[in-house]
């Protein structure tokens, strides 16, 4: 099955379950779903930033500061977490994502999904996705700060880091 055959819940305003459809068909018709957000640190605390693949379906070749994805239907948002922080990591036997705290990303033109952020410690060696991570490196927090005028980023994570660093003040 294709990433665009996989079947996401389609979610209200309150983020109540309302349909389901292919994550295609929600993409292009910009119906409002669910994803989550990871923060992944080293055993160092620096923070997990990549590249994506240009064969992503949404933000192909852009830096993210998140590991994550869309939540699948009937998926938890916690479960997706741990499912999706492995994947893309490329590691297995993570501890459980913390939650943080769940906001509605809007980005215009009908891209808007719930976007639940958590963060996990990963001391484990990565091997991340070669479908999904075109480009990876353990960042402090102060190289990943120089670089956020410099790289482009997808417009999500971005959102999603300036509300956690607000938190975090």
């Amino acid at each position: 099955m294709s990433a665009a055959d996989e079947i996401l819940d389609v979610v209200d305003e309150q983020d109540r379950v309302v349909g389901r459809a292919p994550r295609g068909r929600v993409y292009a018709e910009g119906l409002r779903h669910r994803c989550v957000f990871v923060r992944a640190r080293d055993a160092e605390g620096r923070v997990f930033v990549h590249r994506r693949t240009a064969e992503k379906l949404v933000f192909p070749s852009l830096y993210d500061m998140f590991v994550g994805g869309v939540v699948g239907a009937g998926e938890s948002y916690d479960d997706a977490a741990l499912r999706e922080a492995e994947e893309e990591l490329g590691v297995s036997g993570l501890p459980r994502p913390r939650h943080l705290f769940t906001f509605l990303y809007d980005g215009g033109g009908g891209r808007t999904w719930w976007s639940a952020v958590y963060e996990v410690r990963c001391e484990l060696p990565v091997r991340p996705q070669v479908e999904e991570v075109a480009w990876h490196a353990f960042l402090t927090e102060e190289e990943l700060e120089r670089r956020l005028g410099e790289w482009e980023w997808v417009p999500d994570g971005l959102a999603a880091y300036e509300r956690l660093v607000a938190r975090e003040a």
